[in-house]
Parts: structure tokens; sequence; C-alpha cells
């Protein structure tokens, strides 16, 4: 999820000799040689895929769901594009149910990508280049074929114009070569990481002949001709948008795609407020709504409708890597460039006064840039951390080599349950030059006021903003709260013109790739990149590049906890809170198919069935 992240996992490399003969004889379908490698249906980072060649289909769907039926979701705000590859502009969630990728993720196996586009990827083991050959079947949306020409334009333009995760990722190749209308082959430059093979891999296949002539690099209502599943039927701008399902689809028997892309509609619909969203969803407006408010989980969802069974209310369980939601500082600001302060403000949020008044005890406080998964720090530091995190010592607090972060606990009881970690505060702000002058927390050289604004666009956060607020002024700080709509939102935090925002990175169980697009140096002056703090640190810097070329699930989980020990030391955030399962509810004849993958909420395998669903649910291991 960008929604899903857009980041990769790669080969774990295989050692020449026996290694290579032994997995050919136990796997011959991967065609693995040492000196000359073969065409594969499908790249993994860690083992063996999960699905050999001639799997059937994923463990996690209906392979005899029915195909028919609508899918109706709200989103709050509005859009003005449908171009979602560029950072201008607002496009609709579901957008990337009109595009193909060169090969596909299966949701409870992250370490693996599976043909669709390209048919066989070929890849050496020193990682030095990369070829596909496409599927001879493989079409657009308008019925001309899919060629290496298309995979070529796609690359130089995103490269070109893409988000900074495409301009990133790809400024790793050394050149491309048309080898012939099926086949291309990326050059990588020497010393790229192993994960650029897998952001590769996952690019979008855009047509050619369509933009040629076009502006690529600005925002469009235009329907394109496309290259996914479905396709865009009728477009409101900024209040609804229809994808229907195309009959034609190419790729809609391959084995990553049984059992998905089920409902012939899926219908978007805008509104400006989620409590008038959730009110239409209880009337039958729309039929599909996934809750992430804890409070309205606990008491809007009890109308007629679950009662009699007509609509159902349902926690799915989910055991990914969960986003990693944060007030997050703009290190941009001289104000927050201290990490004392920094770790005064973190003091000063009362997350269990929150969560025990706001949200009945529902959510669980992040204590981790890897919330919810074995990528989080834990204990003291291992050999395999250590050695990663002595070379910068001097660089570091003390407390990176010591037990993992825990923000520090109230006993949830308001004010006074506070006031313990409001003293420790103004102890460390005094330490960062900060006075109390006429009952206001001033530069005690400058007398500067310490003033700044939180900055959201969604008006049910302003309950965790605003007491966070109260919470400061007690000690001096003027924090303000100003809530703005969705598209002004994203252009500021795009342009980093904001002091303080709330927002989240979403995460994969093989972040190989969203580190280093999230938190490094290179990335903290990009507009429109995701390292919204503006963090620049060599630390984060060399062990975001460690993780995209780790070679196991040992060296991944030694570089992750590095990294989490180095980051929530740093204070670059307020860690805020995540539910570890998925509030979905949903109307008749909606169902899911009873396997849950890890991944958990997989909307593109559910179905309309009206003789009855599945009940219970289970773990797709």
């Amino acid at each position: 999820m960008t929604g899903l992240a857009e980041g990769a996992s790669l080969f774990r490399p295989m050692a020449r000799g026996l290694v290579a003969i032994l997995l050919f004889a136990l796997c011959p379908d991967l065609g693995l040689a040492a000196q000359d490698p073969q065409p594969r249906y499908a790249l993994s980072m860690q083992g063996e895929p999960r699905y050999q060649r001639d799997f059937a289909y994923v463990d996690y769907v209906d392979p005899d769901a029915p195909k028919g039926g609508s899918l109706i979701e709200a989103r709050i705000g509005s859009f003005d594009s449908v171009n979602r590859w560029i950072l201008l502009g607002t496009a609709n969630e579901r957008i990337g149910l009109t595009y193909d990728r060169l090969m596909q993720r299966a949701e409870n196996e992250p370490y693996t990508l599976y043909a669709l586009v390209a048919q066989t990827v070929t890849v050496p083991e020193d990682r030095s280049w990369v070829e596909y050959a496409i599927d001879p079947r493989a079409k657009f949306s308008d019925d001309t074929a899919i060629t290496t020409d298309d995979l070529i334009f796609s690359y130089e333009t995103l490269r070109k114009v893409g988000r900074p995760y495409y301009r990133n990722s790809y400024s790793h190749v050394a050149e491309v070569k048309r080898i012939d209308d099926r086949h291309v082959r990326f050059n990588l430059l020497s010393g790229t990481q192993r994960e650029v093979v897998m952001s590769l891999s996952q690019m979008p296949v855009l047509c050619k002949h369509y933009w040629a002539g076009k502006d690529f690099g600005h925002p469009t209502l235009e329907v394109p001709v496309t290259s996914g599943p479905y396709r865009i039927t009728a477009i409101d701008p900024g209040r609804s948008m229809i994808y229907q399902r195309r009959d034609d689809y190419w790729a809609k028997d391959l084995p990553i795609n049984v059992g998905q892309y089920n409902f012939d509609i899926v219908r978007e619909d805008y509104y400006r407020d989620d409590n008038v969203a959730l009110e239409a969803f209880k009337a039958g407006a729309f039929n599909f709504r996934q809750e992430f408010d804890a409070t309205k989980w606990m008491t809007g969802y009890n109308f007629p409708a679950v009662k009699d069974g007509r609509a159902v209310a349902e926690d799915i369980p989910e055991a990914r890597v969960d986003w990693m939601r944060a007030l997050m500082f703009n290190l941009r600001k001289p104000i927050f460039a201290d990490r004392r302060v920094r770790e005064a403000l973190n003091l000063a949020f009362d997350f269990d006064w929150m969560n025990r008044v706001l949200f009945r005890n529902s959510f669980r406080r992040i204590q981790s840039y890897f919330p919810n998964s074995d990528l989080a720090a834990s204990g003291f530091p291992t050999d395999g951390e250590l050695t990663l995190l002595e070379p910068f010592k001097d660089q570091l607090p003390s407390d990176v080599f010591g037990p993992p972060f825990h923000s520090r606990p109230t006993d949830g009881s308001g004010d006074e349950g506070l006031r313990p970690n409001l003293r420790r505060a103004m102890g460390l702000l005094d330490a960062a030059g900060w006075v109390i002058r006429d009952g206001r927390l001033v530069d005690g050289k400058s007398g500067a006021p310490f003033a700044f604004e939180i900055l959201l666009h969604d008006p049910h956060d302003e309950r965790m903003a605003l007491p966070f607020a109260r919470a400061l002024k007690r000690i001096g700080i003027i924090a303000t709260v100003r809530t703005i709509d969705e598209p002004q939102y994203i252009q500021r935090r795009s342009q980093f013109a904001f002091d303080m925002i709330m927002d989240y990175w979403d995460q994969t169980p093989s972040p190989v790739t969203e580190p280093r697009i999230y938190w490094s140096s290179k990335e903290a002056d990009v507009k429109g990149s995701r390292n919204y703090p503006g963090i620049k640190s060599p630390a984060v810097d060399a062990l975001t590049d460690a993780i995209a070329d780790a070679k196991d699930r040992q060296q991944l989980l030694d570089r992750t906890h590095a990294l989490d020990r180095v980051m929530s030391w740093g204070y670059y955030v307020i860690p805020l809170y995540y539910l570890g399962v998925d509030h979905v509810a949903y109307w008749r004849p909606l169902c899911h198919p009873e396997a849950v993958p890890s991944w958990g909420l997989v909307f593109e395998t559910w179905y309309s069935k009206a003789d009855g669903c599945p009940t219970g649910l289970k773990t797709a291991q």
C-alpha cells in the first residue's frame, strides 16, 4: 500500500557450485546455474519461492469465487487526476487496479515476485544486470501488444518525472538494451544494492503510444490506455470514479491472479466528512468500509442491519509490519534541531491517558519503526548489530547501545500522572537553552518564544493533537493545531512547509527499499520525498544502504534492529499507535475467502455471492 508500500525484496544470493547444484536438483524449474543464469518464473530474496512453477493459485483466494457484483467504497476529500505515478495532483486509491507490473507479489510471501507482464526474468549471481521476457499474450486495454518499447518508455518516464521512489531506484541503471520486441536488459551500475532488481521488477507498465505527445508530468483526468484488470469507465471529477473489470484482460487466468479481481464494478465515492460517510454506509449508500477510528468501531457499528445479519462488522487478523504512525518534527526548522528538545516533547505526549479516555484502550503504543514485527529491536544489541553500530559510536547517543527504545509511560490519570514527565521535559529544555519568562518558554539568548504549528488533514486527529497542545502549554510552549483539506495538506507536506505533521510510513515484511526512501539524507531535501522530518544522519544512511544489500534474513534482522535503535533514540518523531487487526464492515452479499494472508485485508480476493459466504477465518500459512 504506498495505501500498499512500493517497496521491494531481493534474491538471496546463491553460492556457486554445490549449493547451486543442490538447488537445481530440488527445484529444476528455477533453472539456476552458477555460471549460466537461466530464465525464471519467480524472484525470491530468501529461500525458495513458496509456489512452484506449476502452482494453480495462491493460498488465500477462493479459486471458485464468482465474478460479478459491485464493490462501493467511500473516500474522504477529493481527487483531480488519474495519474498516480507523479507528485502533482491527487489520484484515487484504487487507480492501481488499471495497471499491471512486470512481476507481482503474493501477500503471504513478502520476499518473492511472480511472473505477470514479464513471463520470465533472468538475473546473474552478481546481479549486475536483469533481463525480462514479456509474455507474448500481454496486451493493453486497447488490445495492442505490450512490447519492449513500452517497458523502456515506462522506465525512462518514471526515472525522469515519476515520484522520488522511482527516480531514486531507477537511477542505479547504467543502460537499457533493447534485445527484440519481447526482451529487454537493464545493466546496473557497479556496486548497486541488490534490491534494485526487485524495484525494477515491480515497475508499472505504461503505454508508450498513448502518451506520445502528452505531458506525463502533469495531472490529468483523461482516461489513459492502461494494462491492468480494470478500466476506468466513468469520472465525476472530485466526486466519484468507476472501474469496470475487463473481460478481455489477458492475465486473468495466470496463477497469481486466479480468484482475484472478482467484482464487475469497483466504485469510489467521495465525502467531505467521515462522520457523514459512516452514516451513508449505515444507510447502504456504499457497501465496504475499513474503519481506522477505534471509538467509532466500538460505538458506531451496532446498527440494525448488523444485528439482523444484512451487514457484517468483523475483525480480520493481520501479522504484517504495521504503519509507523507518528507526530513528525520538521528538523529543517531550527526549533527542533536539538535532540533534547525532541525528547522533551515526546515526554509531554500522554498516550496512556488518550488511549484510556478517548479510545477505550484499543490501541497499542508504537515503540519501533517496524511495529508488530520481528524487525523491531529487542534486548541489548547483538554482536551483528554492534558491528554495524560501533563505527558511529561517537555520533550516537549512548542509549543506542543499551535496551531498546520505549516511550516513557504515564499512569493514564491525566494531569497528575503526566507531571513527572513534564518535570523531566523541563530539565531537558533548560539544558538545551530554553527558559521560562512570564510563563512562556523562550530561547535563553534571543528571547524568541517556543511556538509551532501542528498541521493535520483529518479533523478526528484533533482528539490527540489538542490534548498534546494543552500539555505543552503547561510548560510554556505554544502549539497551535490547524486542520486543512487533504489536497492542501499533501501540497504542503510535499514542499516541507510545516512545523509538525501527523502522518505515517507504511512498511513491508522485507523493508529493503523503504528505509532508504523514507529516511536517507539524499531524500531529505527532495521535494515530495517521504523523508518528512528531513533526517540527515551518516549512521542512518549507512544502515539503510546495508539493509538494501542484506543477503539473508539474519543480516536483514541485524540491520533493521540497528537502524531501529538509531532512529528511535534520535527522537525524530513522537510515535503514536497501531491496532494489530483490520476493522472491516460490509453489506451482504459481499464475501471474502476463509483463508487470510499474513498481510491481513486483501480486498482483491473479495467477491459477491448471494447464496452464502464462508464462515470463520484461518491464516494462510
